[in-house]
């Protein structure tokens, strides 16, 4: 007898046959003596539309909501049905009678399995492999160590409820947003509160009254020593008190009041996950987190040279430690040999602020596998995200960055100057990690500069006092690694002690989704990325005011996970947690329909060549986007195409139309007019991968 392996992609159910010796390639699985591998492409199976309850719901109408299905039903996605097919059809199999999943270890990846094996209808036993690399020593031992399947159930049901009140609250709340004020708006737990933050930073900014502040530096000769008052401040506010405090020491002298000599030992900074990575990436090469998911995700399953990537731990378990060895003679080639080479000479014990089985939950902190690296197969972009993975995991193996901080105090006339330098004792870590550390420049810092021995009490002339004015200025506007950082702690932006620690331990999203979030508040055009930059649009800033006020904040989601978590520690009833979100999607619903609240569209010259009416203007990353002022007809153009409105264009577009209705029977308010077409015009299965 055989068992069925469920992988969640084509490359890594192919990894997976490779080492369970698999050898026999079919359409949709690989088979082999023990082994049947196959794969999930993603999801096959998510929860139904809205009109598969009722055939009512092919039209948006606020009179019809909310939805709420007594049970939410499965449904295969179009897409990728065959690939459904054939997994069902090896569930059948006389010769198969055991299952083994092998999607994603996490939540998510709970889910995909367990949908196709409910509506697959397999009821015989099933097994879970639970690893966090793809290299052949992982695969077997994940196999060699399966989990019973049912260990998971918990884990599971959490899923379910997230799913379920997505879809609940997502999609009856962006109807109803969409029908209320008859444009296409959209809503939902985390990218609204998302949008929120950039919206409440824009105001910040806009509101912000810069003052004027001065500083005051004075030049002893041999160094410079800086202002500051008795609470540590540089800034003075009263021009007319900097003055009197520059005439008071102008020509004077001073005395060393106080030298000290500090021995600091910076450790390094803990190992990456996701959303660290993707901060990095942002700073140092202007990646966008999307960009550099993709990367960790190419680096993981095509190279196997990283570690899972989407991962919320910055720490490492126990059990890793010994495999250290193997991983740094991976990594021992090119520019990584020497420091490679010299730790594998040493004992390796990174110590508890690194390896702590408590902080890592589905998975551990991103590092190097055991797998040799070729760098000549990685292409640019792959070389960069490698090399910040590999200098961090070789940085935590090293001592730490060591120097003597050295401070003189000089007092005259009754004021306090201070200065600053650093003697280098060991670079430590840092001489591997030059330049790859991003870190912000804060202007009150107090410059090193290099100190020539002094005494105490030594006499110090005033050679020159220079007073410098600078401005205040506003809260920088969010780049990407900015956003990632406020949507992993946004606890700012909650009051509930209690919900500000949950928060903190699950953020706005996971690691996984918040790039795709960014991606689709852009996509919606209601954002915009100019440079490193993202700026909230006038629909975007408009929505923010529409939107029912439990939508903006991150509390929803802190609330949602305190329970999920709950849920899948069993702690949690999972039919509880569904029957809230039943009566706040019926009252969300209700508070956008009794809104009496005007939404403004801001329309060009350029009318539709479906319906005639103007076209909304937006900034996109292919140039202007042009949408229908109706969301009734949905037609989009990028800005670049010409003929906006002739004869071939029209004919072309009404021909596309007709095809498109006969294809999938919707109304185009309904879905993307062009992923409809892409769909209508190429019937063929999709591929594999």
């Amino acid at each position: 007898m055989k068992a069925i392996v469920l992988a969640e992609k084509p490359s890594v159910a192919r990894d997976l046959a490779r080492v369970l010796r698999c050898s026999k390639q079919q359409k949709g699985f690989i088979e082999g003596q023990q082994y049947i591998v196959t794969w999930a492409l993603g999801h096959l199976v998510t929860l139904a539309e809205p009109e598969e309850y009722d055939k009512k719901y092919k039209e948006w109408n606020l009179e019809d909501l909310p939805m709420l299905p007594e049970k939410m039903r499965l449904s295969v996605l179009r897409e990728t049905r065959h690939q459904f097919h054939v997994v069902c059809d090896l569930m059948k199999r006389r010769d198969v009678n055991q299952f083994i999943i092998a999607t994603d270890a996490g939540r998510e990846g709970e889910l995909v399995a367990r949908w196709i094996l409910k509506l697959g209808g397999w009821h015989g036993p099933f097994q879970r492999l639970w690893i966090s690399s793809q290299t052949d020593q992982a695969i077997e031992q994940g196999f060699r160590n399966l989990k019973p399947g049912h260990q998971y159930d918990n884990l599971f049901h959490a899923a379910v409820c997230r799913s379920e009140a997505d879809w609940l609250i997502g999609l009856n709340v962006t109807r109803a947003l969409t029908c209320k004020f008859n444009t296409q708006l959209s809503a939902g737990r985390v990218q609204t509160p998302t949008l929120a933050m950039i919206i409440r930073r824009e105001q910040e900014i806009k509101e912000f009254k810069p003052q004027d502040y001065w500083t005051i530096a004075v030049d002893f000769g041999d160094y410079w020593g800086y202002w500051r008052d008795h609470g540590g401040n540089s800034r003075i506010y009263d021009i007319q008190k900097a003055k009197e405090i520059e005439a008071k020491i102008q020509h004077q002298e001073g005395m060393i009041q106080e030298i000290r000599r500090d021995q600091k030992i910076e450790p390094s900074p803990l190992p990456f996950d996701l959303t660290e990575l993707q901060r990095e990436a942002n700073h140092r090469y202007g990646f966008s987190a999307q960009k550099t998911l993709s990367l960790a995700q190419q680096l993981y399953e095509q190279h196997k040279v990283l570690t899972y990537p989407r991962t919320d731990s910055r720490y490492l378990s126990a059990d890793l430690v010994p495999t250290f060895p193997d991983r740094l003679k991976a990594i021992a080639v090119g520019p990584y040999q020497k420091w490679a080479q010299a730790l594998l000479g040493q004992r390796l014990n990174p110590g508890r602020r690194f390896i702590n089985d408590e902080k890592v939950s589905d998975h551990h902190a991103l590092i190097p596998t055991e797998q040799p690296v070729s760098l000549e197969q990685l292409d640019n972009d792959e070389r960069k995200l490698y090399d910040l993975v590999v200098r961090r995991f070789l940085c935590i193996l090293s001592p730490g960055y060591r120097y003597e901080q050295l401070t003189i105090v000089t007092e005259v006339a009754g004021e306090r100057l201070y200065a600053k330098g650093k003697v280098i004792q060991d670079l430590g870590w840092r001489e591997i990690a030059m330049g790859t550390i991003a870190r912000e420049n804060l202007e009150d810092e107090m410059p090193d500069q290099t100190l020539q021995e002094q005494s105490k009490g030594s006499v110090k002339k005033v050679k020159a006092v220079r007073l410098d004015q600078a401005k205040t200025k506003p809260p920088a506007r969010y780049t990407e690694a900015s956003l990632l950082s406020a949507m992993e702690s946004p606890q700012q932006f909650i009051e509930d002690e209690e919900l500000r620690e949950t928060i903190k331990e699950s953020g706005l999203g996971t690691p996984a989704t918040r790039a795709e979030i960014i991606e689709k508040l852009i996509h919606n055009f209601y954002i915009d990325r100019q440079g490193k930059t993202l700026l909230p649009t006038s629909k975007g800033t408009q929505l923010i005011e529409l939107v029912p006020s439990e939508l903006k904040s991150p509390e929803l989601t802190a609330q949602w996970e305190q329970r999920l978590n709950r849920i899948a520690k069993g702690k949690e009833s999972p039919e509880k947690f569904m029957q809230d979100i039943r009566r706040s999607a019926q009252e969300l619903v209700q508070r956008v329909r009794e809104d009496t609240s005007t939404f403004k569209i801001e329309l060009s010259k350029q009318k539709c060549p479906l319906c005639g009416k103007f076209m909304q203007v937006f900034n996109s990353k292919q140039g202007k986007m042009y949408v229908c002022s109706d969301r009734t007809c949905g037609f989009q153009q990028s800005g670049k195409e010409e003929r906006f409105g002739g004869k071939k264009s029209r004919q072309e577009h009404l021909m596309n139309q007709r095809l498109i209705q006969q294809y999938s029977d919707h109304k185009p308010a309904v879905t993307n007019v062009g992923d409809l077409l892409k769909a209508a015009l190429g019937q063929q299965e999709p591929k594999e991968e």
